[in-house]
Parts: structure tokens; C-alpha cells; sequence
């Protein structure tokens, strides 16, 4: 999967080797080794999702060129001269804007702190316990996509590198247990108590919600970042070998919350209506999920009940 993803960034890497490549060589020589080259950040694109539904807007071939603070001083400006003159003479390329500021000549700690919404630390290579807490898992997977074509400096890959190794052990397993929670309340919980009240509108709030973190927790298990929410999924899918989970993911997707199958009941937390589809669906996904927290250690028990969990995985945190 991941070169049939990275196979739409072919473009960008000719673009690179053929004519980026060749200029950096002739006009800044010295600093060959000093620039790191490649395809990341936001966009379709540097996710390998580029189709021509998405070519609508922010469309281009180019690539990013990341210097070092020092670097940038000494020769950012006539860079990215020279390399806008050369995306300008490529024919057909109608760069926009927007797709023009996230491609071209830019510092490694711009690059992160812009995408991260934080001032990154690329210089000593640190993440603190506070910023991880605050940083968002899509913009991680924004961070960390696409490819790298070159990077002698070593620079802008270790600090790629640090956000692949993923969360500390703390960071992964508060997240898990918000999720788990998020996920029980909204669908195990919840949504009953919506669908029994006949209150449609709360109950697809708790159906969405639930969806959303069933996910956010498959992700938190594989230790990968979700990308931007349009295409959660589609990675998802591409995650999932054996397509169980994807496959109740969609199905719960699809499934609506029928008013019909709750008249004259009460609600009773210890009863489920397993006639609504979603209630069925719902206690499937729980299921997948207890067995991933089984496969890393993090429970031995087999409950279907995901808020169960939250305070056995909060006692194994080491402060």
C-alpha cells in the first residue's frame, strides 16, 4: 500500500531529480549537501490522495526545500529565486497561491512550527510532556507524511524521525483513555438514553462522535497518525489488513437511528436494544477494541464495556 500511496508522487520527484537537482548542483553547489528536498506537509499530494476530483484547487507539480535557520540567512532569498524561475517555466504548471507558499525554499523550524502550531525545537531535537499533550493527531500525520528525496544534513529527518516514534508511553495511553471514554459514553451510553427520549438529533451526535473516536483508537493502537478527517478512513482501510474493522466502521457509517425500534422502551443500562443496528454495530467495534488492547498488555479482561478500562490503563502510567 504505502508505494501504491507514494506512487502519485512520482511528478514531484522527476520535477526534483531532473531540474531542482541540477540547478541546486550548478548555482549553489557549496550547499548541496546542506539542502534537504521532498514533498510533505499540507495537501492531498503529499498523502498520495491526489485524484482529479482534488485537482480542482492546489494543484502543481513542485517540491519543499528545507534549510537550516544559518542556511536560510546566507542563501534563502536567492534560492527560492532561482527556484521560482524554474517552476515558472515549467509548462502546464498552474500553481496556486496557496500550493506555491507550501512548496519552495523554507527553514526545517518554520516547516514544523508552522504545521504544528507550536515553536518546534528542530535544533536540539526536543519535545516536551506539554507540547505533545497539546498537539493535534492531524496535524502529526501532516508533519510526517509524503517523502524525502534528499537530506545529507540529516536535520530535517531526525526531527521527522522523533514525531514517528510516535507518543511516550504517558501521551499514548492518555490518549487511548480519553478515547475509550469518548466512544463508551457516546455510543454505550448515550445514545440509548437519546433514542429513548426520541431525541434524533442528540442520538446522531452520539453516533458520529462514537465513530470518530472508534477510529481515533484503531489509529492510537496501530501507532500511526490519522490524517485530516476527510481521509481517516481511506487510511484506515489501508491499515486494515483484514478489513474487519473498516468493514464495521462503514457499516455503522451507514447504519440510522430508527425511532421506531425504541417506542414504548426505558431506558435500562444493563439491557441492550440489539435490534438497533447501531447498538449491534457498536458493541462489534467495542469488541476489536478490547482485543487490540489485549494484543499490547494493556488489559486482560474481555468486557465489551470500553469505560471499564480507563482507570486500569490510568493506573499503569508511570509519572
Amino acid at each position: 500500500m504505502i508505494s501504491e500511496r507514494l506512487y502519485k508522487l512520482d511528478s514531484s520527484r522527476r520535477f526534483y531529480e531532473n531540474i531542482v537537482a541540477p540547478m541546486i548542483h550548478d548555482e549553489f553547489g557549496a550547499y548541496e549537501e546542506r539542502i534537504a528536498v521532498g514533498v510533505a506537509g499540507e495537501g492531498s499530494d503529499c498523502f498520495g490522495y491526489d485524484d482529479f476530483v482534488s485537482r480542482d484547487h492546489d494543484f502543481g507539480t513542485g517540491v519543499c526545500l528545507w534549510l537550516t535557520d544559518e542556511d536560510y540567512s546566507l542563501i534563502g532569498k536567492s534560492l527560492d529565486c532561482e527556484y521560482e524561475k524554474i517552476v515558472s517555466q515549467q509548462e502546464g504548471n498552474n500553481l496556486t497561491r496557496r500550493l506555491s507558499e507550501r512548496r519552495g525554499v523554507m527553514t526545517i523550524h518554520g516547516f514544523y512550527s508552522s504545521i504544528l502550531s507550536f515553536n518546534a525545537n528542530t535544533r536540539d531535537m526536543i519535545i516536551t510532556e506539554e507540547d505533545w499533550n497539546t498537539l493535534d493527531h492531524n496535524c502529526l500525520a501532516t508533519a510526517v507524511n509524503g517523502i524525502v528525496f534528499r537530506d545529507d544534513l540529516g536535520s530535517f529527518t531526525a526531527f521527522r524521525k522523533l514525531l514517528l516514534d510516535y507518543y511516550p508511553d504517558k501521551i499514548w495511553k492518555i490518549r487511548i483513555v480519553n478515547a475509550l471514554h469518548k466512544f463508551s459514553a457516546a455510543l454505550q451510553v448515550n445514545y440509548a438514553r437519546c433514542m429513548t427520549r426520541g431525541d434524533v438529533v442528540a442520538a446522531r451526535l452520539c453516533h458520529m462522535q462514537g465513530l470518530e473516536s472508534a477510529m481515533e483508537l484503531f489509529f492510537l493502537m496501530k501507532r500511526e497518525y490519522p490524517p485530516y478527517y476527510k481521509w481517516t478512513y481511506r487510511r484506515l482501510t489501508e491499515l486494515d489488513v483484514k478489513g474487519t474493522f473498516s468493514r464495521l466502521i462503514k457499516e455503522l457509517s451507514e447504519a440510522g437511528c430508527d425511532v421506531s425500534l425504541w417506542e414504548g422502551k426505558k431506558y435500562r443500562p444493563d439491557i441492550l436494544n440489539m435490534n438497533d443496528r447501531v447498538v449491534f454495530l457498536t458493541e462489534q467495534i467495542a469488541g476489536c477494541i478490547v482485543h487490540m488492547l489485549r494484543q499490547y498488555d494493556l488489559t486482560q479482561e474481555m468486557d465489551p464495556y470500553l469505560e471499564r478500562y480507563v482507570d486500569e490503563i490510568l493506573s499503569t502510567i508511570k509519572q
